[in-house]
C-alpha cells in the first residue's frame, strides 16, 4: 500500500510543478510591467494625489460624492510651464470661495521635478 500512496503524490508534484511555473511567469511578466515606472516616484505621485483630494476637501467644504466634478490632471499640469501650470489651477478653482493661493502653491512646489505618466517622457 505504501507504494500505491506514493504514486499520486509523485504524480501531484509533477502537476503542482508545472503549475507553479505558469505562475513565475506570471509573476515575471507582473514584475516587468511595474518596472516601467520607478516605485518612489509612483508613491510620490500618489501622495500628491491624497494630499490634493484632502485639500479640495478642505478648500471647498464637500462631502466626496459632490466634489468629482473638480478633477486636478496632474500630467495636464505637467505638459504646461509654471505660470500656465498657476493658471489653470486658478481657472479649475474659481468656484471656491476660500483663499486658494496656499492651495495652489504647494501643489505647485510637491509637483517639482515630478515626469508625467501616460504616453511618451519629454527630455
Amino acid at each position: 500500500m505504501a507504494g500505491m500512496a506514493s504514486e499520486p503524490v509523485t504524480q501531484s508534484r509533477v502537476m503542482f510543478q508545472s503549475a507553479d511555473k505558469k505562475e513565475e511567469h506570471t509573476r515575471r511578466k507582473l514584475g516587468k510591467l511595474t518596472v516601467k515606472y520607478n516605485r518612489k516616484d509612483l508613491q510620490r505621485r500618489l501622495d500628491i494625489e491624497e494630499w490634493i483630494d484632502n485639500q479640495l476637501h478642505l478648500l471647498f467644504d464637500y462631502e466626496e460624492e459632490e466634489i468629482t466634478e473638480l478633477e486636478i490632471d496632474i500630467d495636464e499640469l505637467l505638459e504646461l510651464s509654471d505660470t500656465e501650470q498657476r493658471s489653470r489651477l486658478q481657472e479649475l478653482l474659481q468656484e471656491c470661495e476660500k483663499p486658494k493661493e496656499d492651495f495652489i502653491n504647494g501643489l505647485l512646489y510637491r509637483m517639482k521635478g515630478l515626469r508625467k505618466m501616460s504616453g511618451p517622457l519629454k527630455k
